[in-house]
C-alpha cells in the first residue's frame, strides 16, 4: 500500500497512523491522571526501551532501504558502460549486420531510459520492458547472424561477449527495480513507531507535562519513515535513481559512429 501512494499521500498517512496512537495514549494518560494512578516509574522504564527497540528498527529499515538504492544506481552506471562497449564493438562488424546493429542500439537505449522513467509494476513499465526485451532478441539475432558468415573472425566474437553482459546487466537492473524492503519489515516499523509514540504520550500525560515534545519525536520519527520509504520507490518518489549514466550513452549513440570500415 505505502509504495503505490504518492509522496503526499504517504506523509499525511503516516502522521496520521502516529497522531492516531498519539491521541490515544493522551487519553488514557490523562484518565490514568485524574484517578490518581501510579507506575510513572514503570511506565517510564517500559517505554524507554520501546523507543530504543523503535530506533533499532528505523535504523536496520533505513539501511535496507540505502543499500537497495546505492545498488539500482550502480546497476544503472554498468547498463550504461555495457551498452556504450557493446555499441563500439558493433561498428567493427561487416554490413549489414553493422548498420542494423547500430539503428538498433539507438532504439534499446531509448527503451532503456523509457523503462528507468516507469514505476514498477505498472502497465507503461511492463510495456518498456517488453519493448526492451524484443529490442535485445533482434540484436542477439543479428549477432548470431555476424557469427555464422564469419566464424573465424575476432569482430563478431567480441561483440558477441559485450552483447552478453549488457543483457545480463539490463536483466540485473530490471530485477533491481521491483526490489523493495518486504511488507512486514514496513509494518513492524510503522505500528512500532506508532505504539511507541502513543506510549510516551501517555507517560509525559501521567506527568501532567504538554504533548510538545511527543510532536517532535512523531515528526522526526515520521520523516526517517518516509525517507526509507521514499528510498524505496525509485520513480515515484522525491528521491529517485537518476538516469544521466543512460542519457549520456545515448547523446554518444546520437553522434556518427566513431569508426567507419572501408568501402
Amino acid at each position: 500500500m505505502f509504495f503505490v501512494l504518492p509522496s503526499w499521500a504517504l506523509f499525511a498517512l503516516l502522521m496520521l497512523i502516529v497522531l492516531a496512537a498519539m491521541a490515544l495514549g493522551l487519553l488514557v494518560g490523562r484518565r490514568l491522571r485524574a484517578m490518581g494512578k501510579g507506575g510513572h516509574e514503570s511506565l517510564g522504564v517500559a517505554q524507554g526501551a520501546v523507543l530504543g527497540l523503535v530506533g533499532l528498527l528505523l535504523a536496520f529499515g533505513m539501511s535496507m532501504a540505502v543499500g537497495r538504492y546505492e545498488t539500482r544506481r550502480q546497476l544503472v552506471v554498468e547498463e550504461a558502460n555495457a551498452i556504450g562497449t557493446a555499441y563500439l564493438r558493433s561498428q567493427l562488424l561487416h554490413e549489414p549486420y553493422r548498420s542494423t546493429s547500430i539503428a538498433l542500439f539507438a532504439d534499446y537505449t531509448e527503451e532503456a531510459i523509457a523503462l528507468a522513467d516507469q514505476v514498477p509494476g505498472s502497465e507503461a513499465f511492463d510495456a518498456a520492458s517488453a519493448r526492451i526485451d524484443s529490442l535485445g532478441r533482434s540484436l542477439w539475432r543479428t549477432a548470431g547472424q555476424a557469427v555464422t558468415d564469419d566464424p573465424r573472425g575476432t569482430q563478431p566474437r567480441l561483440y558477441i561477449d559485450s552483447l552478453n553482459e549488457m543483457l545480463d546487466s539490463h536483466g540485473a537492473r530490471q530485477a533491481s527495480l521491483a526490489n523493495k524492503v518486504p511488507d512486514t519489515v514496513i509494518a513492524l516499523q510503522v505500528i512500532a513507531s506508532a505504539v511507541a509514540l502513543g506510549v510516551l504520550t501517555m507517560y509525559l500525560a501521567m506527568l501532567g507535562r504538554g504533548v510538545a515534545t511527543s510532536l517532535l519525536a512523531a515528526l522526526v520519527v515520521v520523516l526517517i519513515l518516509f525517507v526509507s520509504l521514499d528510498l524505496d520507490r525509485p520513480r515515484r518518489g522525491l528521491i529517485t535513481v537518476p538516469d544521466a549514466p543512460l542519457v549520456s550513452v545515448r547523446t554518444a549513440i546520437e553522434q556518427p559512429p566513431a569508426y567507419a570500415p572501408p568501402p
